[in-house]
């Protein structure tokens, strides 16, 4: 399973609290269930909830519950510090907010059913219409801000993607609206190019990169795509046919990848937050390992020595040569340049 992320973590806090809050109480397996988890994980995470609140951080200030309750394995919510309010945004938020959801629906819209897609345009409405109210009026939520009113929700630009282009991004959504097959050529992880036809199933996203999710008929296998590697695609006459998808083929795995185990400092906690990682362990002296499962040695280097200063050990022992003779390398151009002859010498 991979390493959870903090930003998914403090989701599953919030929702846990704003559920706790509708329904009075829950046992700690239906917790479980509903988000997801591990009874453990439940547990750990009304530990950290217990130690959450407003500025002042005193007993009262605190998210509480039932002791006596959790004991007996219900989870009964008797504080909740005004985290179950309802969202005041204020302009920035609001113009974020809008730029979030016009981009889903210039993404998704082409592929979603017409109920769906109409749920969609109701609440880009519905936020468009609320961020030129916020943007217009004195809130007490948000100062205004110099060159804030320029940026009306009618003019922000969106970008659907690091380095994706347009049209294949256009290509991709013509395929899965038509239901027909794709023919892309693509550069993997390992920097080699191919052509291969694939059966558009859907569009997914993760930490911020965008996927097509779909059937490869070269490895008759399911496949995710990063959109920002696809070199080219084309829609084909052949409609696409029905394939069984195993219900985590939306969770990105390398294929071939080789796990490369890295001790680091807790400055480099960061890590753990934006690589892919597939395990992570929090040592005792407050250091962590993560494990990476690398395809591309390349990026391998890139990571490690932007990090360098923090980087306690690297398992297997030949990688670490290796991304320290990079670094030898690289020292000893820079030496070489600024020792050089200077001008005239």
């Amino acid at each position: 399973m991979p390493a959870e992320r903090a930003a998914d973590r403090v989701l599953r806090l919030i929702g846990m609290v704003a559920y706790l809050d509708a329904h009075g109480e829950a046992s700690l397996d239906d917790l479980a269930q509903r988000f997801g988890v591990r009874r453990a994980q439940v547990l750990a995470d009304i530990d950290t909830l217990w130690l959450s609140g407003t500025p002042g951080y005193q007993c009262d200030d605190l998210i509480d519950f039932d002791a006596f309750c959790l004991d007996r394995g219900t989870v009964r919510l008797t504080q909740a510090r005004g985290m179950t309010r309802p969202l005041r945004l204020g302009a920035r938020e609001a113009v974020v907010l809008v730029a979030a959801v016009r981009a889903l629906a210039e993404g998704l819209g082409p592929v979603l059913d017409d109920e769906r897609r109409a749920v969609l345009t109701s609440t880009l409405t519905k936020l468009t219409n609320l961020a030129r109210l916020i943007d217009t009026r004195s809130t007490d939520t948000v100062p205004a801000e110099p060159g804030l009113a320029d940026q009306t929700p009618d003019v922000v630009a969106i970008d659907l993607g690091v380095n994706t282009r347009p049209d294949i991004t256009t290509t991709v959504s013509a395929a899965l609206a038509r239901g027909r097959r794709l023919r892309l050529r693509y550069v993997n992880a390992a920097d080699r190019t191919s052509e291969r036809d694939v059966d558009p199933i859907r569009l997914v996203a993760d930490a911020g990169t965008g996927y097509l999710l779909g059937w490869c008929l070269a490895a008759d296998a399911e496949r995710l795509f990063r959109l920002d590697r696809m070199l080219d695609a084309h829609v084909l006459n052949e409609p696409v046919e029905a394939h069984d998808v195993s219900d985590d083929a939306d969770q990105f795995v390398p294929g071939t990848a080789a796990v490369v185990t890295v001790r680091l400092t807790s400055r480099a906690r960061r890590v753990a937050e934006t690589a892919q990682v597939s395990a992570v362990r929090n040592l005792d002296d407050g250091s962590f390992e993560v494990d990476l499962p690398v395809v591309s040695s390349a990026w391998l280097e890139h990571l490690l020595l932007g990090v360098a200063d923090d980087v306690i050990a690297v398992h297997p022992p030949q990688v670490a040569q290796q991304v320290a003779a990079t670094a030898r390398t690289a020292l000893r151009a820079y030496h070489e340049v600024s020792d050089g002859p200077t001008e005239g010498g």
